[in-house]
């Protein structure tokens, strides 16, 4: 029974992706809600017939109360027992049905799910956002707000069949039970129907934004601290643990002065809605009474209306606390749509096509990109690499040659100019089949908290165990990972190697990093420093294996240890975002320019920082 209302709804179910999600709360939450409109319905109608049920409970309990006075037992049996029978088997199999349904929508069908498809669709539109997008945030304030809007999008939906569906059919229906019984009875409920609703709309209007402005602060919370723990070897190295709580305890005091101002609302609203049940108990219950005495209400009338407003007077509490924890939820969610619903800028074109490689000659045309700032990048340089052709870029730090690498890659789209591979301009084609066509290896070389294999196989899924590790075994992998263990006692390529594969040496990781791009085998290979965090014998060890990975290859390779690149074909010298110099090795040191000047300022075969600018990068 469980399994089929836990699957009446498929949080997985295809959908249209849409690059630009909607950027208002309701509109928000109704196009992630489309696969749950039919169970809203069912929840909505079961959420009244229990309320009319509970309503009408009471109703025959006055009923009861009427028929049992000044009646002996025998004389009540003899005349209502067939409606005291029937009543007892209403209560003892449909009520428990009707509910039982209402409970398993809710609690099975729709709590589990709802939350499940935000999460999914969350993670799936944030993970199509450009490598820009991630650089400008925290990781831990991003991942925060995809764990915490599902729930809270969840936990509003509930309240809203729980509670607030119940409430208002309760309230109607109380209504209804008092104009029968008496319609003056009912005057007093209303004027406390209209001084709840004020104090409501009192409630909702400061909780939302109130309750934004905490989870925003929660999340910069969560950010802090795992950036402290992602960067905990700096943490440590420079040995500023009081400088870090005191970074987080801003933070964390910011959170306790918006939960503080968060929870004064709910204060003055408990209060205030404990004097106004007073007000209810007193105006219904006093004026039955008053009717009674009259001669003008029945015993039942009174136990009933009684009843009624003990009930509501419970309810009020739950009620209020449910419609400002709805509206609590919401501003969680508002707070999380800051992310969430965020457009995707780096898209591919409509019906963009795949990118077909067949010679892998990459030309950039006039390519500009200054990050939005009017300076640094690249400024209208242009290169050729011809088929198979190995190409050393070098020069300074910020001088524009990892940011030919990202606009290769399309981390970001050049802001002019062209970019092409085969002939086909890159913004033209699939993200996914450009970068499948370019393997790459960085000088930071972080790994995913997986195992070894793991990593390497994400150079190529579907690749054997066989050819797993012999790409390992090429990059001068197999035997350290061979002797490999870890604390959850798996071993080998089963070793996990810790977020960002810290478990690992410098070394290590930039090995299982060549053997991933090994494995991939792309026709195009971008090398950033890919030899820095080895040491000389093992560099030297590999250096061969590099040289066979390139044959048939088109290469670009960034290095500062200008010894790594001297055998390419040709060195492009990049100076302000412009090609200064180019040419095989021999001939830029004859030459004499900045090259040269770089060559002779080497100390441990790396580029000065201090050498002076070259005549060609002042034209």
């Amino acid at each position: 029974m469980f399994r089929r209302f836990e699957n009446l709804v498929d949080p997985y179910v295809d959908y249209e992706e849409t690059d630009a999600p909607p950027r208002r709360l309701w509109p928000f939450v109704w196009s992630y809600s489309q696969p749950f409109r039919a169970m809203f319905g069912w929840a909505t109608l079961l959420s009244v017939a229990v309320a009319a049920i509970e309503v009408g409970l009471i109703f025959y309990m006055g009923r009861v109360v009427d028929i049992l006075t000044g009646t002996s037992p025998a004389e009540v049996w003899q005349a209502h027992r067939v409606e005291l029978l029937l009543a007892a088997a209403f209560i003892l199999l449909l009520r428990p049905a009707v509910q039982a349904l209402d409970v398993l929508i809710l609690n099975n069908t729709l709590l589990p799910n709802y939350g499940t498809l935000f999460r999914w669709r969350a993670h799936r539109h944030v993970l199509r956002q450009s490598v820009g997008w991630f650089e400008n945030d925290f990781a831990g304030r991003i991942a925060n707000r995809i764990m915490q809007t599902p729930p809270a999008a969840g936990e509003a939906m509930f309240q809203v069949f729980d509670a607030l569906t119940f409430a208002l059919a309760y309230a109607v229906g109380a209504a209804i039970l008092l104009w029968g019984s008496d319609p003056r009875l009912v005057l007093p409920l209303l004027v406390w129907f209209a001084l709840y609703g004020l104090l409501v709309r009192w409630t909702i209007r400061r909780v939302g934004p109130a309750s934004k402005a905490a989870s925003d602060a929660r999340s910069t919370v969560t950010g802090r601290v795992v950036d402290s723990y992602t960067n905990i070897h700096a943490v440590k190295m420079f040995a500023h643990h009081d400088r870090e709580l005191d970074y987080a305890k801003e933070a964390i005091e910011h959170a306790r002065t918006t939960f503080q101002t968060e929870m004064r609302i709910y204060t003055i609203m408990d209060v205030s809605l404990t004097v106004l049940n007073g007000l209810l108990i007193v105006g219904v219950v006093g004026w039955a009474i008053a009717l009674w005495a009259q001669g003008m209400a029945s015993v039942g009338v009174v136990a009933a209306a009684t009843a009624l407003t003990l009930r509501l007077n419970a309810m009020t509490g739950w009620i209020m606390w449910a419609v400002s924890n709805f509206f609590r939820q919401l501003g969680v969610v508002a707070e999380g749509m800051e992310t969430i619903a965020q457009p995707i800028a780096l898209t591919d074109r409509p019906a963009a096509p795949a990118l077909k490689v067949a010679e892998a000659r990459i030309a950039f045309r006039d390519v500009a990109h200054h990050y939005g700032r009017g300076a640094g990048g690249l400024d209208r340089l242009s290169l050729t690499i011809e088929p198979g052709e190995k190409v050393g870029l070098v020069g300074r730090s910020g001088a524009g040659k990892s940011t030919l690498v990202k606009l290769l890659l399309r981390f970001y789209d050049a802001e002019s100019g062209r970019i092409e591979i085969d002939g086909q301009d890159i913004a033209a084609v699939t993200q996914d089949s450009l970068r499948r066509h370019i393997g790459m290896v960085q000088q930071d070389s972080a790994l995913l908290h997986r195992s070894i294999a793991d990593n390497i196989l994400y150079g190529r899924p579907e690749a054997t165990w066989d050819e797993m590790v012999t790409a390992a075994k090429r990059a001068a992998a197999h035997d350290f990972i061979e002797a490999l263990s870890d604390a959850e006692g798996h071993s080998g390529y089963h070793s996990l190697v810790g977020e960002r594969g810290v478990k690992l040496s410098g070394g290590q990781r930039q090995r299982i990093a060549l053997a991933r791009v090994i494995l991939k085998n792309a026709p195009i290979l971008v090398l950033d420093e890919a030899t820095s965090a080895l040491d000389s014998e093992v560099e030297a060890a590999i250096q061969d294996t590099l040289y066979g990975v390139m044959e048939g290859k088109t290469v670009i390779a960034i290095a500062h240890r200008l010894s790594t690149i001297a055998h390419m074909d040709r060195i492009v010298v990049i100076d302000g975002g412009r090609i200064v110099e180019e040419g095989p090795h021999a001939d830029l040191l004859a030459r004499g320019g900045l090259y040269a000047r770089f060559w002779e300022r080497q100390s441990g075969g790396f580029i000065g920082a201090e050498a002076p600018p070259a005549p060609e990068a002042a034209e």
